[in-house]
């Protein structure tokens, strides 16, 4: 029945077909990975990494060599670590000690855990853990020693909210959600980054600049926790902060009651303002990847976010069902984001465009969502500046007449120049001979004139007897 109707909808949507169509068909990894070559127990990895994640399972498995099997060991222990820690039917004080254990555990060969819930949808990754821990020992001890640090943290911090009794109640100020956020994802962030830059495939300068790799992390969390908030109401968890939930109703069941659906959905809209505040160091960490296959790795799940927080802001359906982008708009989105920063960028503008675009005036914080949208465009801006053919055409039509303007005044500047050098040496000259005795009142006096043509008649005839006098 699923299958037949996804048919009928890819047949009424056609771009869908068509995105999915490419990316099947299109689509070509930098890398391929080679099972062949692979030991038994490796294979088995891969086969638990396609269980728990299909979307992290494709691009990891397109990874470089060097990168591919510590990024794919570093996910199963983590989603190892995640399946403990989301387990309900596991009490507090079970989870607790496995979860600040569970780096030990990595080295305990043949350890595995089969008491998680029948119905906890990873729970396979935890029966078969023996076979994580025989590839996690063949790794290159630069590599386990990040994967190991990790896990400490990250186990250190569930434990504690496992056992903190107020969060069970929910989380109660936006510093604790952002505190677990970085628990959860933003120390993922933190042990791939130290990956990518051992294994040289991004700046070393990302390790200076720590709160870019924080971003990548709360962002992809954050969504994830505004688009499942019906599906942990019905697990019983609560994972959006009071400090936000209590400004719109008094009770956290009210979020879910069709009378309050307007209150609801304008809570949704601060939520995604608190995630869209990332997008722009999530864009700046991206600049840091050297090598094609990561950073095709880290831009997917990114520009899914922004996808998934379009999809989730302003939209009721997210307090009564698990909504999710489609399978044509991954693939679209999955080949745009395998390409480069640019184009990424222009996903990210098309998003915050469209959230802004949904932007309703009577939300109490249109203009703060409004600000964040315009803030990712301009920073979008300074990595890649907008070429526009009409405002190009204007700007070259001005300084075309600008140019004119200055043409003319250059001409008239070298005329009045040549006039002036050509009256300065005329001047010159014509000092010069009146300094050596020449006359120039005779030319506007007729009488002075007359008698100097005299004087020059004379001396000519006497110059011309003196041959006829010595005679």
């Amino acid at each position: 029945m699923g299958g037949l109707k996804n048919a009928i909808y890819l047949m009424f949507h056609p771009n869908q077909l068509r995105s999915i169509v490419q990316w099947k068909v299109w689509h070509e990894p930098v890398y391929k990975r080679d099972p062949s070559k692979e030991t038994p127990t490796l294979r088995s990895c891969f086969e638990l990494l396609n269980m728990t994640s299909r979307s992290f399972a494709t691009v990891i498995q397109e990874l470089q060599p060097e990168m591919l099997i510590p990024i794919a060991l570093f996910y199963l222990v983590l989603r190892g670590l995640d399946t403990i820690e989301d387990d309900m039917t596991l009490s507090a004080t079970t989870k607790e000690p496995m979860l600040r254990e569970f780096s030990k555990y990595m080295k305990k060969d043949g350890w595995t855990f089969n008491d998680s819930g029948p119905n906890e949808k990873d729970r396979d990754l935890l029966v078969h853990f023996d076979d994580v821990i025989v590839e996690l020992k063949k790794l290159d001890k630069k590599y386990y020693d990040i994967i190991e640090d990790i896990t400490i943290k990250m186990g250190n911090g569930m434990a504690d909210y496992a056992l903190n009794a107020e969060f069970q109640e929910g989380v109660k100020t936006i510093d604790q959600y952002e505190e677990y956020c970085h628990y959860v994802a933003g120390l993922v962030g933190e042990g791939l980054t130290r990956i990518f830059v051992e294994g040289n495939t991004a700046n070393p300068a990302l390790l200076e600049r720590m709160e870019l790799t924080e971003s990548m992390g709360q962002l992809l969390q954050k969504t994830n926790i505004i688009r499942d908030v019906h599906e942990d109401f019905e697990d019983k968890r609560r994972f959006w902060p009071n400090d936000i939930w209590t400004k719109y109703v008094d009770k956290w069941e009210d979020m879910f009651d069709p009378k309050y659906r307007t209150q609801a959905v304008y809570c949704s809209s601060e939520m995604v303002l608190n995630a869209l505040k990332h997008a722009d160091e999530c864009l700046f960490y991206m600049a840091g990847i050297k090598e094609q296959s990561v950073f095709n790795f880290v831009a997917i799940p990114q520009t899914m976010a922004m996808a998934t927080l379009e999809l989730v802001f302003q939209n009721p359906k997210i307090f009564y069902s698990h909504i999710k982008i489609t399978k044509g708009d991954a693939c679209h989105l999955m080949m745009q984001s395998t390409q480069n920063l640019q184009v990424v960028c222009d996903v990210f503008r098309t998003y915050a465009r469209r959230i802004a675009k949904k932007n309703d005036p009577r939300d109490p914080h249109f203009l703060e969502i409004s600000v964040a949208c315009g803030k990712i465009e301009q920073f979008i801006e300074t990595l890649f500046p907008t070429q526009d053919a009409k405002k190009l055409t204007a700007i070259q039509e001005a300084q075309g007449q600008e140019g004119a303007q200055s043409d003319f005044w250059e001409a008239l500047l070298l005329v009045g120049a040549v006039v002036f050098a050509l009256l300065f040496v005329s001047g010159l000259m014509l000092g010069l001979a009146w300094f050596m005795g020449a006359r120039f009142d005779v030319i506007f006096d007729r009488s002075a004139a007359s008698s100097l043509k005299d004087a020059a008649a004379q001396v000519t005839s006497s110059s011309t007897l003196l041959p006829h006098e010595e005679l």
